[in-house]
């Protein structure tokens, strides 16, 4: 996994690398600040952020929220505090987990590759609705065409749709192209 870290403490960042690469990850970049951590985050593309709550320039928090908010990466926190109104934070920031220091090894390498997974199937799934909202519009658009050619012409809905299916092999174009032409010509 190529992972970003920010930490504003060089020998918390320094730490954080040793263990991410002893485990078999990769450190592609480091940031001391928030700002920092989000222009890396858009260049570099990693796989997951790490970033410390309290930063320089832009905290933690705002940097996740625009990171992800980019669709950028998983983000996860850490922090040395506890408190309700963190979490509350970090949930409308859309963090995908924090890590209350001191924390061990496993618990980092097991929230990295969490938040990368849920990442990925949150990816998938905005993936599928994108695809699920094209082909309805383009279906209310077919369905448009259609009643347009069966008042025009008295058609009945197989019969339209017949026809727009003939002028799209006729034409060697996407049905869909054929639609929107037809309802074009319509609004003109």
């Amino acid at each position: 996994m190529k992972v970003l870290i920010a930490e504003d403490e060089s020998i918390i960042r320094l730490d954080l690398r040793e263990t991410l690469e002893r485990a078999g990850h990769t450190v592609v970049g480091e940031a001391a600040d928030g700002r920092e951590a989000l222009r890396l985050a858009e260049t570099l593309r990693p796989d997951a952020v790490l970033l410390d709550v309290k930063m320089p320039k832009m905290s933690g928090l705002t940097a996740a929220q625009r990171i992800t908010e980019k669709r950028i990466a998983p983000c996860v926190l850490l922090t040395a505090y506890r408190d309700h109104e963190l979490i509350r934070k970090a949930k409308h920031a859309g963090v995908y987990t924090f890590l209350v220091k001191p924390f061990q090894e496993p618990e980092l390498i097991a929230a990295l590759e969490l938040a990368e997974k849920r990442f990925e199937e949150q990816r998938g799934a905005e993936r599928e609705l994108q695809t699920a909202r094209s082909a309805l519009e383009a279906r209310k658009l077919l369905d448009r065409a259609k009643g347009l050619l069966m008042d025009r012409h008295r058609l009945k809905e197989a019969e339209a749709f017949r026809l727009l299916q003939k002028r799209a092999m006729d034409t060697r174009r996407p049905l869909e192209e054929v639609v929107r032409e037809i309802l074009a010509h319509e609004e003109e």
